[in-house]
């Protein structure tokens, strides 16, 4: 074969390829037909079909809630009674448990006794403080007699200086004395006193950590006790009200233990500090709670009133 005819030869079978190249294209180009779906079974093509009446999105958080109140008097805050002052009564000396008068719960009065420790040493104690007074009183006497002699010697010159000085301290001594002695019994006394355990608010006995034939030392914790008249009421307001409250207010409560009752209180703090977590602020309302009804722990709902 001769140059010519490989020449033509090459070049036919590159036209060939261009033109199966270009067919190619064109199909790739060509969109596919859409094939017909398969047909669902007849009790289940209901659920093919477009749900008309859906219901439609329900609507954010944002666009749902409720707006806030429009006046501080609106609002129907919650909160819980807390006592003022809670005390934690211990001996002033410590003994034996003698008797306990009181139990966990029971309302006590303040000076009410709580409890009394054995005296029979502080007793002890008192009779012969007694006695020591006694006897300093019986030595001041003699040497107040004494120095009476020596001053009446003095001035008629029967007696030197010295003398008379020297009763003059004794006397001075015997006074002493005897101002020691009554101090002792006092003591002694007081020991006595404070054997019987006193509560030192008015309140609820919340615990009671002794009893009878125990022994309690000075740091030993016998009763805790929570003051429950005037009480206070603690509930959260929002960030925006904080200009509107004001000390003074009068505010009522409802609890669950007395449905249908009401309690009246006035708003004594406004918490100045707004918390970052719930922009809160806390207030305070007292109660009288001269029947003692409310107790600390209690959930109250709050109504502010207007003013």
């Amino acid at each position: 074969m001769n140059a010519m005819n490989r020449k033509n030869l090459a070049l036919a079978a590159a036209l060939m390829l261009a033109a199966a190249c270009a067919a190619d294209k064109k199909t790739a180009d060509k969109p596919a037909e859409a094939k017909p779906a398969a047909a669902l079974p007849a009790d289940v093509a209901h659920l093919a079909q477009p749900d008309k009446e859906a219901p439609a999105p329900a609507a954010s958080a944002e666009t749902s809630a409720a707006p806030a109140p429009a006046s501080l008097s609106a609002l129907a805050p919650t909160g819980e009674f807390v006592s003022p002052a809670k005390s934690e009564v211990a001996p002033k000396e410590p003994g034996r448990v003698a008797a306990v008068y009181v139990d966990a719960g029971a309302r006590v009065s303040r000076g009410q006794p709580l409890l009394t420790l054995e005296t029979d040493y502080f007793r002890i104690e008192v009779q012969r403080a007694q006695a020591d007074l006694a006897r300093a009183k019986a030595a001041e006497d003699e040497a107040r007699r004494d120095f009476e002699r020596k001053k009446g010697l003095l001035a008629k010159e029967s007696i030197p200086q010295a003398t008379y000085d020297r009763s003059q301290a004794a006397l001075e001594q015997a006074q002493a004395a005897r101002a020691s002695a009554e101090a002792s019994l006092s003591l002694a006394r007081q020991h006595v006193a404070d054997a019987v355990m006193h509560s030192p608010i008015t309140g609820v006995v919340s615990e009671r950590r002794t009893d009878v034939g125990e022994r309690l030392g000075e740091a030993g914790v016998a009763f805790v006790i929570e003051q429950t008249a005037p009480l206070k009421l603690r509930f959260s307001i929002p960030e925006r009200y904080l200009g509107e409250l004001r000390a003074g207010r009068t505010v009522i409560a409802t609890v669950d233990p007395y449905p249908g009752e009401t309690f009246t209180g006035r708003i004594k703090t406004v918490g100045g500090v707004i918390d970052p977590q719930t922009r809160t602020f806390f207030a305070e309302a007292e109660f009288a709670n001269a029947d003692g009804r409310l107790r600390p722990g209690l959930f109250a709902r709050v109504d502010l009133g207007t003013k």
